[in-house]
């Protein structure tokens, strides 16, 4: 993982939508992401794993579902660079919005997108 790959991947904001939501709740479904955004669940996965290749993000499945977490294998330069940049736009919108929409399982219990 290289400044370059990370900062590449941290100037764009819906990958930073979605990081925000992650690290913010933990872990989360895709399709929870799906969900709360408003965006479609390809784009979401591509911002997912772009996430994931730079290093920032891991995932685990589960059955039809995915699920992302923080990268406990994060270097913690690239991890004080994330908190940094996470702590200042969850006072902005539409970061602020994305966490205000976010309920946790409402995806699969609440008849979002994993629930079909």
């Amino acid at each position: 993982m290289d400044a370059h790959q990370v900062f590449s991947v941290l100037a764009n904001e819906t990958r930073l939508r979605c990081l925000n939501l992650v690290l913010r709740y933990d872990e989360i479904c895709v399709c929870e992401l799906v969900d709360t955004l408003g965006i479609s669940q390809p784009t979401v996965s591509k911002a997912l794993s772009a996430l994931k290749q730079a290093g920032i993000l891991a995932d685990r499945r589960d059955a039809r579902w995915t699920y992302y977490r923080k990268n406990p294998a994060m270097p913690e330069w690239i991890g004080a660079i994330v908190s940094s940049t996470l702590r200042h736009l969850r006072h902005l919108e539409p970061y602020r919005g994305d966490s205000d929409r976010f309920v946790p399982q409402m995806a699969m219990g609440g008849g979002g997108k994993c629930a079909v």
